[in-house]
């Protein structure tokens, strides 16, 4: 990565601004993030087999994460609003582990990324697997929360390294 020398988010008296973007051509962008929820094994076998008090705590979070990908600009101060054309949100279970990893893709054609609508739908169907599953396990943990891949743009493409690709799970 190149070293930057000028901060985007501050103007030239050190205020606080958000970056202008007028002038940047419209391309099609991705994003690709992940996370994950650690708990006990048990808790994970009622998510799957769908008895956890609260209802269907995938079909849930899935949802609450495509809305909070559609909410970033509203959570994170600087953040531009932008047209998405795309949220997907899927779950992949360890249960062996007691893991569950989510990942989130965000599309847009637009002139600035989606990296945070994309780290944001992960957050947030996390918290909401927390939230509908703590009655039965206030042991579970939130982390890894990463940008995994993202495409488009200026700066170009971008993948994590030792990042397994999972196509082939879903």
């Amino acid at each position: 990565m190149g070293e930057r020398t000028e901060l985007t988010h501050v103007d030239r008296r050190g205020r606080v601004r958000m970056v202008e973007v007028t002038e940047k051509p419209v391309t099609v962008r991705e994003a690709v993030a992940r996370g994950e929820v650690r708990m006990r094994p048990e808790t994970l076998s009622l998510i799957l087999e769908n008895r956890i008090a609260k209802g269907e705590v995938l079909a849930v979070a899935r949802t609450a994460g495509i809305m909070a990908a559609k909410e970033t600009s509203r959570l994170i101060p600087l953040c531009h609003p932008l047209p998405l054309t795309g949220v997907e949100v899927r779950f992949l279970p360890d249960a062996g582990a007691g893991c569950l990893f989510i990942e989130a893709r965000v599309r847009t054609a637009a002139q600035t990324g989606v990296e945070m609508e994309a780290l944001t739908a992960v957050a947030v169907a996390a918290l909401t697997v927390y939230d509908m599953c703590k009655a039965v396990d206030r042991e579970m943990v939130i982390g890894n929360v990463r940008l995994v891949a993202k495409s488009g743009g200026r700066s170009g493409t971008f993948r994590r390294e030792g990042e397994e690709d999972w196509s082939d799970a879903w």
